[in-house]
């Protein structure tokens, strides 16, 4: 069992509203009428260990989750490659979130990256869960 708690009559979105697709992505999950937790990562603390998880999810290293080209990494680690080990990635999600490649929604047991708001009506249905499976 994982540290993340899934329903397959809920769904979660991990987002940061100071982002425009954290945004724009948040405005289209309020529009499905479903039993849903969205958090904003800007103004909640997300441990390590649910990064870890989402990463796990994803099928995703850590570092995977970390947008190399946003403003504040380039301007803490320039633009080379950075190659920093597990639990730095962890902590670089923790005290700057707002490098989050992509908002995560979690629907059921399914853990998806977030590229295009529009997206996530492919994976909601009218059926009886609310989920596509």
């Amino acid at each position: 069992m994982g540290i993340i708690a899934t329903n397959d009559n809920k769904v979660a979105l991990y987002y940061h509203s100071g982002t425009s697709l954290g945004k724009q992505t948040y405005a289209y999950f309020n529009s499905f009428e479903k039993d849903s937790l969205a958090i904003d990562i800007a103004k909640n603390k997300v441990p390590g260990s649910h990064w870890a998880e989402i990463a796990d999810h994803l099928d995703l290293q850590i570092s995977d989750l970390v947008d190399r080209e946003h403003p504040d990494f380039v301007k803490t680690y320039g633009d080379e490659d950075v190659n920093l080990e597990e639990h730095d990635w962890l902590k670089l999600l923790e005290k700057s979130p707002q490098v989050l490649t992509y908002p995560i929604v979690i629907i059921g047991e399914k853990f998806v990256q977030v590229k295009n708001p529009s997206d996530l009506s492919k994976h909601f249905e009218s059926d009886s869960t609310g989920i596509d499976e």
